[in-house]
């Protein structure tokens, strides 16, 4: 069948998981698929998100929190939105300025020595603050609905930090937030890849827990479009889909990551040395970012639900908000549809119980078996969506 738009203008904010897309630019596999895309970098998620909202792009890099968050219309306006690829998992970590994280081993070294490290000491170190009579730390976050927003509280939480006391939590752009810790505006940040390797590498931060570290599978951004655009364009997100896949499997191959860091350090990009970009990308053996294996693209519903769990725990969200809304955002369909065009397996299930596996594992439940990592959470407890929906008034 025939495209209903061939010329496309998709956003992406300069991260190393914008690499799917790059690829598939980069390598023609956008045009193989009878596709003009033009990749344009965007200033903030919010600029993201307005963008896509108002028609001005047609599609985008996106925090799949956001997209939840637009569909229901939570911190702004309601638009319908459709998120039919997962574009990474892992790559985010918690950074602290130097200065902190010295602050942090003298009040607990053997907490520090742990990996990852609690946050212990900086609950500790929080209550000295109060007691003084200074600021609390203060740590930036990407966006408010956004991974690196939730596994930071989290981080916190579970080591008997007060997210809302202790800390003060901004929000800054990924850009930005290397220079506003080297200038002492901030005390710490939780960011996607490259920007903590960046601040170790330039000496003013030290990552504390990558996300792997929190969950062994974190989920992060997506492909997203409006709803509207998706039902008026059926077979030309297809070979969008298909395009960005193959750039997903070529960015995850070990072999190609020095040519990736190449592209990915083109200034219409990330803008970031090779050297940096590399080692981010070989952080953890290869797996600190995953684009393509593990099902990485892979739009699991029940990841959609644990974003508005996270929504309600932090009063972002209604406890009565609607799950099956919030997980209709994830079209796993899609992404099967263009799977079996490219000959690739796909899971058979929509979700799955998150958070349960100490080791590696495969899915049986796929059109072939799918190799899986360990992806226990940091405080041990799995998620499951099913209980979530059981549980929640009004589903």
């Amino acid at each position: 069948m025939s495209l209903e738009k061939t010329r496309l203008e998709l956003g992406f904010i300069p991260l190393t998981d914008c690499a799917p897309l790059a690829a598939a630019q980069v390598l023609g596999f956008f045009e193989a698929e009878g596709l003009d895309v033009k990749l344009t970098a965007q200033a903030s998620w919010a600029n993201v998100r307005d963008r896509v909202a108002a028609g001005l792009l047609d599609g985008a890099h996106m925090l799949g929190p956001m997209t939840i968050a637009q569909s229901l219309g939570i911190g702004g306006e309601p638009t319908a939105m459709a998120a039919p690829l997962a574009l990474n998992l892992n790559g985010s970590a918690i950074t602290v300025s130097t200065a902190v994280a010295e602050a942090l081993r003298e009040l607990d070294p053997l907490a520090m020595a742990a990996r990852p490290p609690s946050s212990a000491p900086l609950a500790r170190l929080a209550g000295i603050r109060r007691a003084a009579g200074a600021p609390p730390l203060t740590f930036a976050v990407v966006f408010p609905y956004s991974i690196h927003n939730y596994a930071l509280r989290d981080w916190l939480a579970a080591g008997g930090a007060a997210p809302d006391r202790d800390v003060r939590l901004t929000v800054i752009p990924p850009a930005r937030m290397v220079e506003k810790l080297a200038a002492g505006d901030i005390d710490g940040f939780c960011v996607g890849a490259p920007w903590n390797t960046l601040a170790a590498a330039r000496g003013v931060g030290e990552i504390l827990v990558r996300a792997r570290d929190w969950w062994g599978a974190t989920p992060d951004k997506v492909l997203g479009f409006t709803r509207d655009w998706a039902g008026r364009h059926p077979e030309t997100l297809l070979a969008v889909l298909r395009a960005t896949m193959r750039g997903a499997a070529w960015a995850d191959a070990p072999e190609n990551r020095a040519t990736l860091a190449a592209i990915l350090s083109r200034p219409e990009f990330v803008a970031v040395s090779e050297r940096v970009l590399l080692r981010a990308l070989e952080a953890g053996d290869g797996d600190g970012i995953v684009f393509s294996r593990y099902a990485a693209g892979f739009p699991w519903r029940s990841h959609a639900a644990w974003f508005l769990s996270q929504m309600t725990r932090w009063r972002q969200a209604p406890a009565e908000a609607d799950v099956e809304a919030a997980m209709a955002v994830y079209r796993p369909d899609l992404f099967r549809e263009a799977a079996a065009a490219l000959g690739e397996p796909a899971p058979t299930v929509d979700a799955k119980l998150e958070g349960a596996h100490d080791a590696p594992w495969t899915l049986t439940e796929a059109t072939a078996p799918i190799p899986m990592p360990a992806d226990r959470f940091l405080t041990g407890e799995p998620f499951d969506w099913a209980k979530l929906m059981a549980t929640t008034p009004g589903t």
